[in-house]
């Protein structure tokens, strides 16, 4: 039997302890549901939503999967859980967060899982390393390619990359 595999993008943050060290402990873990292909450089970002917090350090990342997004999420959720990730406060600070943005061209929406990401396109922290290793990626609903949402993106919310650059 022939596994199909799909070109995902995930996004990865965090703003508690070793941020550099915590998002590459979980890109290596998602090395175990797939073939890590690209990874962005790493992005220091403000927060957005709950703003009295430390500034967060993003990157994205390409994986080749044979797996189900339902299969990758459970995955991604076990390397949170593994890496001490808490959810005590929405938007809150996090030792990790994952975030599967787009998996090829489908579209999921079920109760826990909307992919692609529903605020993907609204997010500067998500679209500035999406675009530098995928500015050709497409969002299956919106038409548009990271480079062109990124081009879209209003001014403010900072996003630079990091003095450490790439892992």
């Amino acid at each position: 039997m022939v596994t199909m595999s799909e070109l995902v993008y995930l996004s990865l943050g965090s703003n508690v302890g070793d941020r550099s060290a915590r998002l590459q402990e979980a890109i290596k873990g998602l090395g175990e549901a797939g073939n890590v292909v690209a990874v962005s450089g790493f992005y220091e970002t403000e927060p957005v939503e709950l703003r009295d917090q430390p500034w967060f350090l993003n990157c994205v990342v390409a994986v080749e999967t044979g797996l189900s997004p339902a299969a990758l999420l459970t995955k991604v959720l076990a390397i949170e859980q593994k890496m001490g990730r808490l959810r005590v406060k929405d938007k809150g600070p996090r030792s990790i967060d994952i975030d599967i943005l787009l998996f090829g061209d489908v579209v999921v929406d079920e109760q826990g899982l909307k992919i692609p990401h529903p605020a993907m396109h609204e997010r500067r922290f998500v679209l500035e390393p999406l675009a530098e290793i995928a500015p050709e990626a497409t969002h299956p609903e919106l038409g548009k390619t990271a480079r062109e949402l990124l081009a879209a993106m209003p001014v403010g919310q900072i996003v630079k990359l990091s003095s450490g650059g790439r892992r």
